[in-house]
């Protein structure tokens, strides 16, 4: 009798999805998209990594990264390996072959494989006593640069049982440097856990970046540039900037470097460009008062850099010169670029997603005038009914823009239901291209009948740094009211019922998601909390980023003001939670720790009446990347939505869930 109760409630919940060709969980499982692109030198291949989820209902794992290239003459693709994942893909200069990580089912550390551009059987061609994490060719094609854990230390005798000591006998990753000809790798002494590593052109420099350890605090927070000689391997320069790293280039003459970072430590994200002499010394931010975040560069001359940027919800492709002056060469407002990649005549391979598909690969000739999509991932989504994706702008209540995305219910009505989805970060945004995953409802609710708002509150990326740092020592205050006015924006606006108004996010978009639940209760019917804050407090002491928080995000400590904190974290309004909340979270969680999770559902269950369940994932961290897990992940999140949004519903769902109905 209960298994066929819960199978009724099931179906119930779920009957919603009966509509013809409208999104589902289901579909989301199986989507497939292009996650990254590099174009040969000349332009006339492409390799591309394609990513194909593991059916949910047969295996709980990670998706399966696939490599193909295109060859742009024939406008034809070729699959190259299919059969396991693959990493670090590059075209190796002098050799007309592409080369990549992987570990293979007999491979006891990942190693460096090589396979031909017109295709064929895939060989190892060099294996390290450790995995190699990231690599880079001489532009000879004969020499190696990859980074990799020091080697652990053997011992003669163990016990049988061996505690983790927390944090310390971190294993730190080096630098070496092999010639294939004769593969007896040398160490580079760098100081501190090397993270990138660059040949210059003319292969007699090396540019390194850096952090004082292996710690994720560190990685953000501290990591510096070194160049080497590569005769000597010594370190002859350093480049003085203290601020969080991203993409670095050198310039075709090697003279200089080129490198993505934030203005300053207080920035919370690496959007500003910046070009330092190989020798070292204080970089020149190229345009400080660029209200965007530059992406990914790379240098079209030895005084101009190619660009990809945020500007708010749009992606653009200029070029900027060492005066700063920006040319903007392409945009398309349907168009979001992920990542780009430019053959010497100027024609780019990019990675671009739309409103009505996920990644897919695009290319754009030098004169930038339209890309050309290439791919097409899932032809069974052109035949789906979707909401309709529209960019919206609104006032703060203190008169500062807005920006967000509103994706409609397939079918318009009148006082529409609301699933709000708040972006972690704080230092991220939402671009006006596919918004719909595992953990964001997006076309899903749509197909439901919800209209799905993606709001880019205050502190977002993609409007300059000032409005990135503009949430800062304001935790939960008007970052999180802006998205309130949004909602009452809608309202006024877009047919929105506010007595049916969701919320959901992950991580920052947790903290956002239980602060709705609890702070501001009266305004929400349902939240779904991912990996989320509840307690500023012991948020500091579980966290492997306290530091990087203090600097951009709280800029005071909380030993300085321990109550300011507290009524800055959900768990300090959990009496008055009226909200039904469910909680999601990876049981092995480092950024967020679960215990942040376990709190606030104690608090609501203990103090008061209303329906909260915490659900975790094993072997999950901060996210879920396993196929099975993500799957459970968007039923319950749709469940959860359609129980307590919906007209009528009410009723707690049944805690089991059948996969196979869907």
């Amino acid at each position: 009798m209960k298994r066929t109760l819960t199978l009724l409630l099931f179906f119930v919940a779920h009957s919603f999805f009966a509509q013809e060709n409208v999104l589902t969980p289901a579909d989301v499982a199986k989507m497939e998209y292009i996650t990254s692109a590099v174009i040969s030198g000349s332009g006339d291949k492409v390799v591309y990594q394609h990513l194909k989820p593991v059916p949910p209902k047969e295996e709980n794992a990670p998706a399966n990264i696939h490599l193909y290239v295109h060859d742009r003459a024939a406008n034809s693709s070729t699959p190259l390996v299919t059969d396991y994942s693959v990493s670090n893909v590059e075209f190796r200069p002098q050799h007309k072959s592409i080369t990549f990580t992987a570990k293979q089912q007999n491979d006891k550390n990942t190693s460096l494989y090589e396979v031909s551009a017109t295709g064929g059987a895939a060989k190892k061609i060099y294996e390290f006593k450790s995995s190699i994490s990231s690599y880079d060719w001489h532009p000879q094609g004969n020499k190696l640069l990859f980074i990799s854990h020091e080697p652990e230390e053997s011992r003669d005798f163990q016990l049988p049982y061996q505690p983790e000591v927390y944090e310390e006998g971190l294993r730190q990753s080096m630098l070496y440097m092999v010639d294939l000809s004769n593969p007896a790798p040398k160490s580079l002494q760098v100081e501190g856990h090397v993270t990138g590593a660059w040949w210059s052109p003319d292969g007699q420099k090396i540019a390194v970046s850096a952090a004082p350890s292996s710690l994720v605090d560190d990685f953000y927070t501290g990591q510096k540039i070194y160049i080497l000689d590569a005769a000597s391997q010594n370190v002859t320069a350093q480049v003085d900037h203290k601020a969080k790293l991203g993409v670095l280039k050198w310039s075709p003459d090697s003279k200089k470097i080129g490198f993505i970072a934030g203005e300053d430590q207080h920035d919370p994200i690496d959007g500003r460009i910046f070009i330092v002499d190989a020798t070292g010394g204080t970089p020149i931010n190229l345009n400080p008062g660029f209200a965007g975040k530059f992406e990914d560069i790379a240098w079209k001359d030895n005084n101009t850099l190619t660009y990809l940027a945020s500007e708010g919800v749009y992606s653009s492709i200029g070029t900027i010169g060492r005066n700063g002056k920006m040319n903007r060469t392409f945009r398309d407002d349907n168009l979001s670029i992920a990542g780009l990649s430019v053959a010497d005549n100027g024609t780019m391979a990019l990675v671009g997603s739309t409103a009505k598909h996920p990644g897919e690969l695009f290319t754009l000739d030098a004169k930038g005038s339209k890309a050309r999509r290439v791919t097409n991932s899932n032809p069974w989504l052109d035949q789906e009914k979707l909401g309709k994706q529209e960019v919206i702008t609104y006032k703060a209540k203190d008169g500062l823009e807005i920006q967000g995305i509103l994706i409609h219910p397939v079918n318009q009505q009148n006082n529409t239901p609301l699933i709000t989805v708040v972006h972690g970060g704080p230092e991220a945004h939402y671009d006006n291209g596919w918004l719909t995953g595992y953990s964001m409802p997006g076309q899903m609710g749509a197909g439901e009948g919800y209209a799905v708002f993606y709001p880019n509150y205050r502190g977002s990326t993609g409007r300059g740094a000032e409005f990135a740092k503009s949430s800062q020592g304001d935790p939960g205050g008007k970052e999180f009211d802006d998205i309130i006015d949004g909602i009452d924006y809608l309202i006024a606006n877009h047919g929105i019922d506010r007595s049916k108004v969701g919320v959901t996010g992950g991580s920052y978009g947790g903290y956002a998601t239980a602060w709705m639940s609890t702070r501001h209760t009266d305004r929400f019917a349902a939240g779904v909390m991912s990996v989320g804050i509840s307690n500023n407090i012991s948020k500091w002491g579980t966290s492997d980023i306290p530091e990087e928080m203090f600097l951009v995000h709280s800029r005071k400590r909380i030993w300085d003001d321990y109550q300011f904190f507290l009524e800055r974290s959900p768990i300090f309004y959990a009496d008055q939670a009226k909200t039904p909340l469910l909680i999601l979270h990876g049981k092995e969680d480092t950024r967020v720790d679960p215990g942040q999770s376990y709190e606030l559902y104690r608090h609501i269950k203990t103090r008061t009446d209303t329906p909260v369940r915490l659900v975790l994932y094993p072997g999950e961290g901060h996210g879920n990347r396993k196929s099975t897990a993500r799957y459970d992940f968007s039923l319950r999140m749709m469940r959860w939505f359609n129980t307590y949004l919906k007209e009528g519903a009410g009723e707690v769902p049944v805690v089991e869930l059948d996969i196979s109905m869907d």
